[in-house]
């Protein structure tokens, strides 16, 4: 079955709907998600988006572009950086404009609060720059987006999931993807491809991400020669909850929660003590495990407490409604009078797919594109968060490279036929779908899930080195031959969802691969990237991106150099 259209959308979270909206007066246009569509990751971003609009105190975008730019241990592209802080501030009032329900200052402004790493006058203390909807920012931003899209006659394709992309002489011609209700396969032909599929934190055992977080699109295009870049940055949020890793956002240190170890103390002085426990999610990951390194966890054991009962129980239900409701559903704790167990959460992808300033997707060190081919989100990487990403920027990186790259994809399906597509554009997929369908292994996927996230999780974590690192490479070839002789119970068609199980653990292996590679080669230490043997950034060496290609003899790296405009690199003080 062969649907035409000028534009496709693959993925339907805050980047994937922002790019259908722009492409919407412009083509056809459709917008292809395994999920269905308010049920995508955008709206698990709790804290807010970031935007110098200064409603409650001076603020500017430059102040927010050091911030950034500081904030990524100073491997983000500087240019990419400025478009993203000058551009935040009129993608939050085209918000409101559209209809997002923000919480409001008594004089009706939008209402912002402090977030980690954000400061004003270059550091000298916090500011309040996260715009927000209580604490209920990217659902608010998902509902209103995809209220947008359905206004604009975005075609909706729910429930079905990519499985290739098609690339024909030289050209992003479509992608195949298989309808879940069916179990059929769809060959979707278009003028231009827009990627935003999301993040991989499920290669991880404690995450933040929902359980289809798999990294579906980075796999895909890595499978076709295209490289990933960066993929050794992984960020953990600080204030997971203790063996759930459920966020809890750093919206409530913004209000004045605070970190303690078993002693009480509010050990973040020690660490960063301009900014405390607002200072850059990497930063305070890494102190919390030296606490409990150190024997300062709680009970011994692998968590510390987080504070919020000076708070007060008004502010926490009306400011913080959300994560008070998790607290006291999973835990069973009120946290107006008790202190919350928390421990770093596998969170976000600094890295993904390379592109350009306008969304696409580029193939090599000389930023060479590949015409009619885009991405945005977490599956992309411009680089805007570089080495680590700072709270309320992920939502802004969404929206307003989703627009530059819905804007681009625009003028490219104005100049642009259709390329030609091949006679069989659905053989690949057919004989991935055919052999894990024909296998006659005995392997349980969910063991081989559970086995790669606990070791990812114990071997390439917030902590590294060449020993655990080495000790993963060779433990993933072991999980790769486990996955070859993967059992398949369910050889139905219809709602096959673990058939779709398997493929996503596949790709999960892959990106893994891509992690532990770029994370062995390089030899320092940088954000979220934290060698032990390595302990020190190393910008002699080491101040370039990596680019992972997969080929025959398995991961190939190549460099290529950051860009730096206005801020040279220092040493990160906080």
């Amino acid at each position: 079955m062969v649907h035409r259209y000028d534009a496709l959308i693959i993925g339907a979270g805050g980047a994937g709907l922002m790019a259908a909206l722009q492409l919407s007066s412009h083509g056809r246009v459709a917008a292809i998600s395994k999920l269905y569509p308010t049920r995508s990751h955008t709206g698990a971003a709790q804290g807010g988006i970031g935007a110098a609009l200064g409603n409650h105190e001076e603020d500017h975008w430059e102040w927010h572009m050091f911030d950034t730019v500081k904030g990524s241990d100073y491997l983000a592209d500087q240019d990419a950086v400025e478009i993203l802080c000058r551009e935040a501030i009129e993608t939050v009032y085209d918000l409101e404009h559209w209809g997002l329900p923000f919480s409001r200052t008594p004089e009706g402004k939008i209402a912002q609060r402090p977030f980690g790493g954000h400061t004003r006058e270059f550091g000298k203390a916090p500011v309040r720059r996260s715009c927000y909807a209580a604490d209920r920012t990217g659902h608010m931003i998902l509902q209103t987006m995809y209220q947008q899209c359905l206004k604009n006659q975005v075609h909706f394709y729910d429930e079905y999931h990519v499985l290739d992309l098609l690339i024909e002489q030289g050209r992003c011609a479509g992608v195949v993807a298989l309808c879940l209700a069916t179990g059929e396969l769809h060959t979707f032909h278009a003028k231009a491809v827009v990627f935003a599929t999301g993040g991989c934190g499920r290669m991880f055992s404690v995450t933040s991400n929902a359980h289809a977080l798999t990294g579906d699109g980075m796999g895909v295009v890595l499978r076709r020669g295209i490289p990933l870049e960066d993929m050794e940055f992984f960020q953990f949020h600080p204030t997971g909850i203790y063996k759930m890793g459920i966020l809890l956002s750093e919206a409530a240190r913004g209000e004045g929660s605070v970190l303690r170890n078993k002693n009480g103390e509010r050990f973040m002085e020690r660490y960063a003590p301009t900014l405390l426990d607002l200072a850059p999610r990497d930063m305070v990951s890494r102190a919390i495990y030296r606490e409990i390194r150190e024997g300062r966890g709680i009970g011994g054991k692998n968590y510390v407490h987080l504070d919020m009962t000076h708070l007060g129980r008004e502010v926490l239900d009306m400011k913080l409604p959300d994560i008070t409701d998790f607290v006291r559903t999973y835990l069973g704790i009120e946290p107006a009078k008790e202190l919350i167990p928390v421990q770093p959460t596998a969170h976000y992808a600094m890295g993904g797919i390379p592109t350009d300033n306008d969304g696409r997707v580029v193939i090599d060190e000389k930023h060479t594109p590949l015409p009619g081919l885009y991405a945005a989100g977490e599956t992309a990487c411009v680089s805007v968060h570089g080495a680590n990403r700072l709270g309320t920027n992920s939502l802004v990186d969404i929206l307003v490279f989703g627009r530059r790259s819905g804007r681009h994809a625009a003028r490219f399906i104005k100049e642009n036929d259709l390329p030609p597509l091949s006679a069989k554009p659905e053989e690949r997929s057919r004989e991935i779908i055919a052999r894990l369908l024909s296998s006659q292994g005995q392997e349980r996927g969910a063991d081989i899930r559970e086995s790669l996230q606990n070791e990812m999780m114990d071997k390439a974590s917030v902590f590294r080195d060449a020993g655990t690192l080495m000790a993963m490479r060779e433990k993933l070839k072991e999980i790769r031959d486990r996955y070859a002789n993967v059992k398949i119970e369910d050889r139905g068609a219809k709602y096959n969802t673990q058939l779709l199980e398997i493929f996503e653990l596949g790709i999960l292996i892959d990106l893994a691969d891509v992690l532990v590679e770029g994370a062995l080669a390089r030899q320092e230490s940088r954000g979220a990237h934290s060698r032990e043997d390595f302990p020190k950034r190393d910008d002699a060496n080491f101040l370039k991106h990596t680019l992972a290609y997969l080929g025959p003899r398995g991961i190939q790296l190549a460099y290529k150099p950051v860009t730096v405009t206005r801020f040279e690199p220092k040493e990160r003080k906080y």
